[in-house]
């Protein structure tokens, strides 16, 4: 079963959540997910436990503890949308950031600061 952590203190390691979890039986992977440019964790991770009832014990043993300073959230994570790939909220392509450029603007579509003739 994969296991959704999040609310994850900042310093918290995989190392961490590993023996913390082990404590309900055996850990086959976990995964503090990480900022790809900082290499700062994001506040949260998964756990995954191959036993359903120890995965199940984890949760309801963990969900709401304190590990670093934090209360954890802990529940089965959800599967990933289909075609995942692009922007998490439309299902469509990455968003880019910044202002559209284009038509629709006030004032005819000059420029700002120019001059009307």
């Amino acid at each position: 079963m994969n296991i959704y952590v999040g609310n994850l203190s900042y310093e918290v390691t995989e190392e961490d959540l590993k023996e913390a979890f082990e404590v309900f039986g055996e850990v086959d992977t976990v995964k503090v997910i990480k900022d790809n440019y900082t290499g700062r964790s994001k506040g949260f991770g998964f756990v995954e436990m191959s036993v359903k009832a120890e995965a199940q014990s984890a949760i309801e043993g963990l969900n709401g503890k304190e590990l670093k300073g934090r209360s954890l959230n802990v529940n089965e994570a959800r599967p990933r949308p289909e075609g995942r790939r692009g922007d998490a909220r439309s299902g469509g392509p990455p968003r880019r950031g910044g202002p559209r450029h284009g038509g629709g603007r006030k004032g005819g579509g000059r420029q700002s600061g120019g001059q009307r003739l």
